[in-house]
This record gives structure tokens, sequence and C-alpha cells, in this order.
């Protein structure tokens, strides 16, 4: 090897050198290079790559999107004066800057990185075929009428019409040709702003049976592109209220198709006890073949959204102090018929988990093995979770004066029963650990349950369960490549281990870049003990700047929270917190699961922040600050046999 070029001055002979050195190692082969760089004294081997990341293709990032957001294609939104379309729901999900139906202007403070644009199946996209006065509706008696009264300006007419055949299970426009080109649209609205790696748009709707206007519905969510989705047309309520005839269509799709799809239930707050009732739809035991294809087809659940937080209620669980959360328990959607307690316990998640256990030990499957997950909800096309910036569910609960007082849905049986705008929360999202932003990816991770709800922040919480975790290796820089080399992450299953192990589990929490420090991170447990009956308890794992006493953290957090300006401070609380924890009370004959719950410091609620902006006084008993929070997924340990 020669120099080309000869220099006295050593800061220039050095770089050419360099230049020199880097023009050999290019000459040689790949196999010569790893000889070179090679020695006895090295652990590596010409089969070692340098980059210790190549071979892992474990999950690393976490993705946070809303699943359920509805548009003016929705009959309920656009049949009641709703214009925002899909168009403008992507828009707002990518993070750009829309005008609301209420004129005022409207930006998320990050972008989402997936959306479901949730329309629902039953007369789906009619708003928009009024609007342009579609022939294909007009040849309907029944749309030729509706376009008839908003023309006229009388349009509620139409909507009170809908409304009564919709709670019939009547199709009022019965369109086949209709429900093709609209579905058609759908998919092409999805497909144009999929971006693979940037920005994620599922095709989806919403399935909306209200048998008796109890909430059974169901998001539908396909992995797939247009190809596969274009072979079908939405199942909607029309069809069936019946969840097994839902479970029946997606797996015909799948087994006609070759593609991939799943549904995600409400949280069940406003069911009356049907969500997770121990039975079939026509009040039958159900069995293990029931239980297996709601297992396969319903692997998550919506726990949180503007209607209502469904992870525990107070009745259920005494000894949770954080268990009054956003709760909506007065009656069914429609405020109807009166919530009776004994309805609670097969509607509220963590009673569902316990349940499911039960279901396993008499069936060999667990009905209820769901994975957690928040979405919106919001009928306005704006996905809104901040309390900051929350622009409500639908367009009427818009920030506004109104607000106040404002009746969302007003019951004419009882008072009691009416939802006001002011009970709704401003939430949730879904969070998903997934290798890339992509349809399959994020898809999967759905599917493996490999997910997190929050009720609108976007803290992030990780989870592993294993039986030889040691306590100081939560604070390992490889947390999670230990993790899944020695456990399982959320929405796993823990094996037995070895005998009189424990199961062990390493937990991280990072708040919100952009919110409120974190108050305390939490594992609840739920079990089976040997007479049948189930249990749970709650013990804290990390506190902020306290200690831990007999499993709880030794007082509150505190309150920095000024509701005479809506503001607060981090002066309490932890960016980071991250707990090791051992179950004290393990018995390896009893089934149980874990899960993760992440409490912030308490921060100014969106009434807070209206009553500021507006100048008003918020009605006595309005809720003004919130703890918002992270709930994970479940991780199952089930005894051999």
């Amino acid at each position: 090897m020669k120099l080309t070029r000869f220099q006295t001055r050593s800061t220039t002979l050095s770089v050419s050198w360099t230049i020199a050195a880097t023009a050999f190692a290019a000459s040689l082969t790949c196999a010569q290079a790893q000889e070179f760089t090679l020695s006895e004294d090295r652990v590596a081997t010409p089969d070692t790559p340098y980059s210790p990341y190549v071979d892992e293709h474990f999950p690393q990032n976490v993705y946070f999107g809303d699943t359920h957001l509805h548009t003016s294609w929705s009959a309920d939104a656009g049949m009641a004066g709703a214009t925002l379309g899909p168009d403008a729901a992507y828009r707002v999900a990518r993070g750009e800057e829309v005008e609301s139906q209420s004129g005022q202007r409207f930006k998320l403070i990050r972008p989402l990185d997936f959306v479901v644009v949730a329309d629902h199946a039953e007369n789906l996209g009619i708003a928009d075929y009024l609007d342009r006065g579609d022939p294909i509706l007009l040849d309907t008696e029944v749309g030729r009428r509706w376009y008839d009264y908003f023309q006229a300006g009388t349009g509620l007419d139409a909507a009170y019409e809908w409304s009564a055949a919709n709670a019939e299970g009547k199709d009022p426009i019965d369109s086949p040709e209709m429900q093709i080109r609209v579905w058609d649209k759908v998919i092409e609205n999805a497909e144009r702003y999929n971006e693979p790696g940037v920005f994620t748009a599922f095709i989806g709707y919403e399935w909306t049976s209200g048998p008796g206007s109890n909430n059974l519905h169901r998001n539908v969510i396909f992995r797939d592109n247009a190809d596969r989705t274009r072979q079908v047309v939405p199942f909607s309520a029309f069809n069936s209220d019946d969840p097994e005839d839902l479970w029946q269509y997606l797996g015909d799709y799948e087994q006609n198709t070759g593609g991939r799809v799943l549904a995600i239930p409400h949280n069940g707050n406003l069911s009356n006890g049907m969500m997770f009732m121990l039975e079939t739809f026509d009040g039958e035991p159900f069995d293990a073949d029931y239980a297996t294809k709601r297992a396969r087809y319903e692997p998550l659940l919506e726990v949180t959204q503007s209607k209502g937080t469904g992870e525990a209620h107070p009745l259920l669980s005494p000894d949770d102090a954080f268990a009054d959360f956003e709760l909506m328990d007065a009656s069914n959607l429609t405020g109807t018929v009166a919530k009776e307690p004994g309805m609670l316990k097969t509607e509220y998640a963590r009673e569902a988990l316990k349940l499911g256990m039960a279901e396993e030990a008499r069936l060999g499957v667990n009905p209820f093995k769901f994975g957690m997950i928040g979405s919106t909800d919001n009928h306005n096309a704006i996905s809104s979770t901040r309390e900051e910036n929350w622009f409500g569910k639908i367009y009427y609960v818009e920030p506004g004066l109104h607000r106040k007082d404002g009746v969302f849905i007003e019951s004419a049986v009882d008072p009691r029963f009416s939802i006001y705008d002011r009970d709704m929360g401003a939430s949730g999202l879904a969070a998903v650990w997934a290798t890339e932003n992509t349809r399959e990816a994020i898809w999967d991770a759905m599917k493996r349950r490999e997910v997190f709800a929050t009720s609108g922040t976007r803290l992030r919480v990780r989870v592993f369960g294993g039986w030889d975790f040691e306590e100081t290796e939560v604070n390992l820089p490889d947390f999670a490549k230990e993790g899944y080399a020695r456990g399982v992450p959320m929405g796993g299953d823990l094996r037995p281990g070895p005998d009189g192990a424990a199961p062990r589990f390493l937990v991280r929490a990072l708040r919100d870049p952009d919110g409120a420090n974190l108050d305390r991170v939490q594992i609840i447990k739920g079990w089976i003990d040997d007479t049948g009956a189930t249990k749970e308890r709650i013990y804290d794992v990390a506190c902020a700047d306290r200690d831990i006493v007999d499993g709880a953290c030794a007082g509150d957090v505190g309150n920095t929270v000024d509701l005479t300006t809506a503001t607060y401070t981090n002066d309490i609380g932890r960016a980071v917190l991250s707990g090791w924890w051992e179950d004290p009370e393990f018995d390896p004959a009893q089934r149980a699961y874990y899960y993760v719950r992440v409490i912030q410091i308490p921060s100014p609620r969106w009434t807070a922040y209206d009553a500021v902006y507006f100048g008003v006084e918020m009605p006595e008993g309005t809720a003004m600050t919130v703890q918002d929070r992270a709930f994970t997924s479940p991780i199952w340990y089930t005894p051999e046999g």
C-alpha cells in the first residue's frame, strides 16, 4: 500500500492515512474483512455481527391510535347534522389543522400513528348520499322522502324516522347497491391515507348491536388491503343483533378470502349486564365452541372511551381507591332501563377477566381472555383526548358555553339517567407495541394482545412476567431483550415455573412528554381460590417520592392543580417509575391474571379548562380534576392440566 500523496503536516497525514485505510478495507471481500478485524482475544466469531440489533425482531416501538372514530358517514351523526366526513378524520389523525363543525380551529398536539374510521354499518354513508341527492338513494321510497325533508329544512324528521327504524332493527333503505358502493368508498378512503411506515389507516366499521338499547357494539378491523376487503360488505345489526352471527361472518371472511379480521367490543358499562353475560344471546348456557369463537375473534376490549371507563367499579372493588374513575353507571345506553347492582358484575373488565378464568376451569377455554385498549367513540371526525384540547363526542358537544349544562342523551324515563356533556371524559387511546407502523404489524400486535389502554394520555408502560427476573434487572438497558428472552410481555401466558418459584414482574412506565408526572404503578391480581371463588388484590409496586408499606404507597402524591387558572405543575410525581415485584401469595394450583395500572398525578379536567376559558362556574358536583391512567393487557397464569 502506498500513499498517493505525502504530507509533512501530521494532521494532513492522519487524514491521508485514514483515506488510504478506508480504500484498502473497501477492496477486501466481506470474508477477508471479517478475518482481518477479528483477533483471538475477542468473543466475536466470523458469524457474529458487530451490530447487536440486526437479529432482534421483538417490538421496540409503541404506537398510539384510535380504533373507534366516527364521521358524518355514521347515520347517528350525519342524520343529526354532522358534516365532517372521513377526509377530515384522516387529516386530523395525521396531525393537520381542520375547522370543526362549530367553526373552531383544531389540531392535535402530535399526530396519531394509526386510526380506524369506524362508521356504523347500519345505513353507512346515508347522510352523504342525502347531501348529494344520489340517484341510488332517490330510487328508494324512503330515500326520496328523506331527501325531500332535508331539502325543505326539516331533516330532523328524517333523523327521527331513521332512529325509530334502527331501534326496531329494520333497514329503511335496504339497497344492496348502495351498500356495495359505500363500502368501496370506505376502502378507497383508507387506502388513500394509508402510508406504511408513517401512518396506518385501517379498513373497518362498527357493528352496532343494541338489543333493548343495551350496548353490545363491536368495531370490526381488517388486517387486509382492498383486494380482500372488497370481497365482502359490512355485516350490520340489520342482519343480526347476535354476536355469534357476527363471528360467523368473520370466520366466513377469513375462510373465503384468506384474510384476517377481529372485533373489539366497546366498554360494557352501558350494556346493563349483557356484555359479559354467561349465556348466549338466546339465553342458553354457552359451551366450549362459543367460548373458542369469542376468544378467537375478540382478543381485545375497549376499556375506556368518552362514554365512561369500564375497568373497575367501587361496588365490585370496594378496596380499590381508584375504581371510581369516569363512571357512567345509571342505566343502559339510552336511559330507558335503570342499572341494577347485579348487572355490574358482567359489565366491567376486571370482573369479566375473573369470570373468564372460571369459565376456563369449566369448559377448558377462556371466553374473556382479552387485552385492553382505549379509543374515543367520537362522532365528529375529531380524535381528541387531551383535557385542554377536548372537542367533545359529537359536534354539538364541541367547546362552548352550552357544554356547562348540555345534555348528550336525555332520558325520557328518569332525569337521573340522562348523560350530560360534563359527564363524558376526554378518553381514550389505544397503545400498541409493534415492530413497525403498518397494518400488518399493528394488527398482529392487537391479535396477540400486546397492547395497553390509556384514558387519553400518551404515557408509556411495559411489563414482563417470568420466573427468574432479579430486582436489579428492571434497570438494565436491554430490559426488553431480557423480558422477551426469559419471560412474556403483556397479553402473554406464563407457563408453570420451577417448584417453589413465584411469578416475578418487571415494569417500566414513562410519562407523556407533554403531560403530567406519574403518581404510582400498580399490579392488579385476580385469581380463583381453592373453593372456586374469584378474588382480587391491588399491589403498589412503584410510588413517586414515597415508600411502599404493606403493598401500598405511604400517603398520597399531593395535588398542584389551581382551578382558578386551570394549571398544574410537575413539582410532584416522577417522570419515570419502574418496579420489580414477586407475587407474595402465589399458589401454583390457582389460575391467576396480572395487569398493570399506571396513574398520573392530578391535573385539570376538561371541565376546569372550560370554566376558565369561558368564564363560567360548573354545576355543583362536576369533576374538575382527573388522574389520567393506563391499563395494560393482562398476563395469565394457568396451572398444569
